[in-house]
C-alpha cells in the first residue's frame, strides 16, 4: 500500500504521525511511504532520517495526498486540505468529528473512510491510541496550572506546594479517566489538595488504591461538582465519552463561583469541552479571561511536545497502520474488532453512533456501507 504523512498545518501542532523507525517497518513489510518534506521538522525528525528509513520525500502536500491510498496524520484535516482528500483515501487520524459538523459533512462528500484514532477500543475497553496523549495532557495540566496561578500571569497568586504554615492550591479534577489520573497524580506530587470526580464506583475505588492521601475521591453529581468548584483554584476538565460530545459538567453560572484568578484547564475541549465557558485555544496565544477565571483550552495540548508524543503515538498506532495496510480497511476491520471501532466514516455513511447522535445524521453499520 502507498500511505502518505503529510506535514501537520493546525497552529502549533509540532507533532508528525510517523517516526522514521515507524517508516522502516513499513518500508521493510513492501509498503511505500511518501513522506512530505519538512513534516518532522516540529518532532525533531529531519528528512535524512525519514529518507535513510525507506520514505519517498515530497515537496508538495497534494501530491502526498494524491498518490496515497492511506492518510496518516495526526490532527484532522483543516480546511485547506479539503479538496485534495478523494473518495475510498483511507484517512486514519485523530478526527474529533462529534463536536465539528462542517468537517464531518466535508468529509461525507469526499466519501473518505475515516479511521479515528480516539475511537478504537479493545475489547477490554481501552482506547490504545488515545491513551499516551491522554497521559501526556493530564501531566502537562498541572505546571500550567501552576505557572498561570501566578500573579504576573492574572492567577491567585497562589503557590500549589504552598509553603510551610501556608496552605496548598486546591485541585478539583472532573473525570477519573487517563487524562485525570495523571493530572491528580501530578498535583498531589507537586504538593496540591486534590478532589477527583467520577461517576463510576469501581473506578474511584482503583483510584484510591492508586493515588495518595492528599487526593480525595467524590461521586461527580451537581452538588459535588458545584462544592468542588467553589474551592477549587485550579480546575481541570477531564471527561471523555469515546466519540461524543464532552458533556456540559459546569454551566456558566457555576464558573463566576470560582474565586476571581483561579485556572481552568480544559482537555476535553478537543471534543467540544465539558465547562460552558470553554472555547478552543492554541499555543501561541492560549488563555483568556472570562468572569475573572484564567481559561487554558488548547485543543492539542499534546503537540506541544512534539518528539516524545510523535514517538509514543507511533508506538501505538503503527501495528494498527500495518494492518491496514496489509488487509485494507475493510479486511482489517473484519478481522480487528478495534479498528471496526475506530471507523467514523465510510463512503458517504456515519458508521459511528455518537457522531450520528451528535449530528442528527443516520447510522449506518460499516459492513452495510456502500462498497465505494
Amino acid at each position: 500500500m502507498v500511505i502518505g504523512v503529510p506535514k501537520e498545518i493546525k497552529d502549533d501542532e509540532y507533532r508528525v504521525a510517523m517516526t522514521p523507525p515507524g517508516v522502516q517497518v513499513l518500508t521493510a513489510r513492501g509498503h511505500h511511504v511518501l513522506v512530505q518534506r519538512g513534516a518532522g521538522r516540529g518532532a525533531g525528525m529531519g528528512d535524512d532520517e525519514y529518507e535513510g528509513a525507506g520514505a519517498e520525500l515530497i515537496a508538495d502536500a497534494a501530491e502526498v495526498y494524491a498518490r496515497a491510498e492511506m492518510i496518516c496524520k495526526v490532527k484532522e484535516p483543516q480546511p485547506s486540505e479539503y479538496a485534495h482528500l478523494r473518495p475510498g483515501q483511507i484517512l486514519f487520524a485523530f478526527l474529533h468529528l462529534a463536536p465539528a459538523l462542517e468537517l464531518t459533512r466535508t468529509l461525507l462528500e469526499r466519501r473518505i473512510v475515516g479511521i479515528a484514532y480516539e475511537t478504537v477500543e479493545t475489547t477490554d475497553g481501552r482506547k490504545p491510541l488515545l491513551e499516551p496523549m491522554s497521559e501526556i495532557a493530564g501531566r502537562m495540566a498541572i505546571p500550567i496550572a501552576a505557572f498561570y496561578l501566578s500573579s504576573p500571569r492574572g492567577g491567585r497568586g497562589v503557590l500549589l506546594s504552598g509553603v510551610a504554615g501556608v496552605p496548598p492550591a486546591t485541585v478539583g479534577i472532573l473525570g477519573g479517566g487517563i487524562v485525570g489520573y495523571h493530572a491528580a497524580k501530578m498535583a498531589a506530587r507537586m504538593g496540591a489538595w486534590v478532589y477527583l470526580l467520577e461517576v463510576n464506583p469501581s473506578r474511584m475505588r482503583a483510584l484510591e488504591e492508586l493515588l495518595p492521601p492528599n487526593v480525595t475521591t467524590l461521586m461527580s453529581n451537581h452538588t459535588s461538582i458545584e462544592e468542588c468548584v467553589k474551592r477549587a483554584d485550579v480546575l481541570v476538565g477531564a471527561v471523555l465519552i469515546p466519540g461524543a460530545k464532552a458533556p456540559r459538567l459546569v454551566p456558566r453560572e457555576m464558573v463566576k463561583l470560582m474565586k476571581p484568578g483561579s485556572v481552568i484547564i480544559d482537555v476535553s475541549v478537543d471534543q467540544g469541552g465539558c465547562i460552558e465557558t470553554t472555547r478552543p485555544t492554541t499555543h501561541g496565544d492560549p488563555v483568556y479571561l472570562v468572569d475573572g477565571i484564567l481559561h487554558y483550552c488548547v485543543a492539542n495540548m499534546p503537540g506541544a511536545f512534539g518528539r516524545t508524543a510523535t514517538s509514543a503515538l507511533t508506538n501505538v498506532t503503527l501495528p494498527y497502520i500495518v494492518q491496514i495496510a496489509e488487509k485494507g480497511w475493510r479486511g482489517a476491520a473484519q478481522a480487528s474488532p478495534d479498528i471496526a471501532k475506530g471507523l467514523n466514516l465510510v463512503h458517504g455513511r456515519v458508521t459511528y453512533p455518537a457522531v450520528a447522535e451528535a449530528h442528527g445524521l443516520a447510522f449506518v453499520p460499516w459492513e452495510t456501507a456502500p462498497k465505494g
